[in-house]
């Protein structure tokens, strides 16, 4: 069973004997919530709605990923290529496509390395 104690935040992977009763002394004191059964069937990853999702958007996705890793905001990220703060919005959502240019833009700000597709 896997369970989530919310705050202050605890996972916890419960296994073996008694695993209920320890779950009810620790709901006496903290906001619990489980996260996975043993009884539940596992799948991989790749076939559920949320990797379907993600993968959907994989461009948008990894651009907003390398933005939080500098630390910037979406108006921030915008203001330092001179673009208004909904078009970094648009790139994120998968909205608007990423010419090969904007991407070296992007690369440079962010700090991401690129591949040369010449070589």
């Amino acid at each position: 069973m896997l369970a989530l104690v919310k705050k202050p935040h605890i996972e916890l992977s419960l296994h073996g004997d008694n695993v209920e009763e320890l779950l009810l002394w620790i709901k006496k004191k903290y906001d619990v919530a489980i996260l996975s059964d043993d009884d539940e069937v596992s799948v991989p990853v790749e076939e559920t709605d949320f990797w379907k999702e993600m993968e959907s958007n994989r461009i948008g996705n990894l651009l907003a990923a390398a933005r939080y890793k500098v630390g910037l905001t979406q108006a921030e990220l915008a203001e330092k290529l001179g673009l208004r703060r909904n078009m970094i919005s648009d790139y994120e959502r998968g909205k608007r496509r990423l010419s090969l240019t904007m991407a070296e833009r992007f690369s440079k700000i962010l700090n991401i390395k690129t591949l040369n597709i010449e070589d």
